[in-house]
Order: structure tokens, then C-alpha cells, then sequence
């Protein structure tokens, strides 16, 4: 089973080699994400916290929507994946960029941290855009068959250490809770894994396929996805 497989070691992003790498985007649509609900779950969180410019619909690139299938296949019967957050427009990732600044000057923390949660937007979002942009990156969870979802340790958005991905590999558990969160860790990031895309180290909720993070980590030779937005009018969605 994979929650009887360790989550591996995995290094931490080199972000500047990770802007530079070529993008010869493939072209792929964004697609909306609430076409399986039997095995997914759309649920926009920002749209639903009514921060500004948050849509209503999870958007993704085709080939991350038939790897998200997969995933989902893999959960145990009954289980759904859960989407918090897909492609995601310009002002919205410069909203979220400055809110997690402001957090780690009220906490005292490096500036710098807030890098490691969310993507610096730069002047150039053509050559280095970020992640969630491409509709390559997203943040999901699970939810079993009763519809609750899945206790990961921490909530979604949560900037400390214990979201890193394997924060629940590196000590022993010391008690059932924290088994079960290994174990639920453990089920998503296989499933996720095994279907096609990479993990952000310091997010146990991030996945990406297709975009600079995943060819830096595939060592792939480019990425395929960029810079990208729906061609169509997503308010006119049922």
C-alpha cells in the first residue's frame, strides 16, 4: 500500500536555476476541474474567501486534468482528490505574494520565507512565470468517503516547517494522530507521484506537472507549460 511507502528525500528547489529553464509550451487548454466530481472535488478556496480576483471554477491544463484522474484512481474506494487552488491570475498571485510577506514581517521571520510558499511574481511572467500560472501547479488535498477531508497536519496556506511535505518522516510519530497524518501524506503524494507529478518540498498540498518546477526536477529538457489564461468566460459556468 502507499501509505506503507516513505515519502523520499527530495531537494530543495533551486529557484534561480529553475527560472531559466526553457519553455516551449505545448499549447494544451485550460479546462475546468469540476467535471468528475465522483473522483474530484473542485473547491476554490481564495474564491471562496472572497479574496480579490479569485475565480469561481478550478482551471488546469489538460494533460494535468487525465493525471489528476489517475491520482484519484489510485485513492482508496470512495476517496476524492479535493482541489483548493489551480491556475491562478496575475493579481491574485501578487495579492497572495505580498499577504505572506506582511505575515513573516509580523512574525519576525526572513522576508525571504515567504518565497518558499508562494512564487515571486516577476516583470517577466512570459520567460518565468509563476508556478500556477501555467495551470500546471495545484493545491489539493483528499477527502475520504463520508466527504471529510483528511487530516494533513496542518490547514492549507499554512507557512510553517510542519507542512513541509515530510515533516512526518523525519522524527518518529509520537502518537496515532501523527501515524495517521504520516500515513495521509503518505497516500497523496504517491498517488500524486505515481501519476505524473512533482512535489514542492516546503507544501504537502503543492503538485506540478509540466512547468519549470517540474522539468527542473524531472531534469526534463524543457518545460512544456507557460505563462497561460482560459480562453473562454468562465462567469458563464453553471
Amino acid at each position: 500500500m502507499s501509505i506503507d511507502r516513505p515519502i523520499p528525500s527530495q531537494p530543495l528547489p533551486d529557484t534561480p536555476r529553475i527560472r531559466t529553464l526553457a519553455i516551449e509550451d505545448n499549447g494544451e487548454p485550460l479546462v475546468p476541474a469540476s467535471l468528475a466530481p465522483d473522483r474530484i472535488l473542485a473547491r476554490p478556496r481564495y474564491h471562496l474567501e472572497g479574496l480579490p480576483g479569485a475565480l469561481p471554477e478550478c482551471f488546469v491544463r489538460t494533460g494535468v486534468w487525465t493525471r489528476l484522474l489517475a491520482a484519484a484512481e489510485a485513492l482508496p474506494r470512495g476517496y476524492r482528490l479535493v482541489l483548493f487552488d489551480t491556475w491562478r491570475p496575475a493579481d491574485l498571485q501578487r495579492w497572495l505574494f505580498e499577504r505572506f510577506v506582511d505575515e513573516c514581517e509580523q512574525a519576525d521571520a526572513p522576508r525571504g520565507r515567504a518565497e518558499s510558499f508562494v512564487s515571486r511574481p516577476m516583470a517577466d511572467s512570459q520567460a518565468s512565470p509563476p508556478y500556477h500560472l501555467t495551470g500546471g501547479a495545484v493545491d489539493l488535498s483528499v477527502a475520504d468517503a463520508h466527504g471529510r477531508l483528511l487530516d494533513m497536519g496542518t490547514d492549507f496556506d499554512t507557512m510553517t516547517e510542519a507542512s513541509h511535505t515530510r515533516a512526518f518522516e523525519e522524527a518518529r510519530p509520537a502518537d496515532a494522530r501523527q501515524r495517521n497524518v504520516r500515513a495521509n501524506r503518505r497516500l497523496l503524494y504517491h498517488a500524486m507521484i505515481d501519476a505524473g507529478f512533482v512535489n514542492l518540498p516546503s507544501e504537502w498540498w503543492h503538485y506540478d506537472y509540466g512547468d519549470q518546477l517540474w522539468a527542473w526536477t524531472r531534469d526534463a529538457p524543457h518545460a512544456i507549460y507557460g505563462a497561460t489564461r482560459p480562453t473562454f468566460r468562465w462567469g458563464t459556468l453553471p
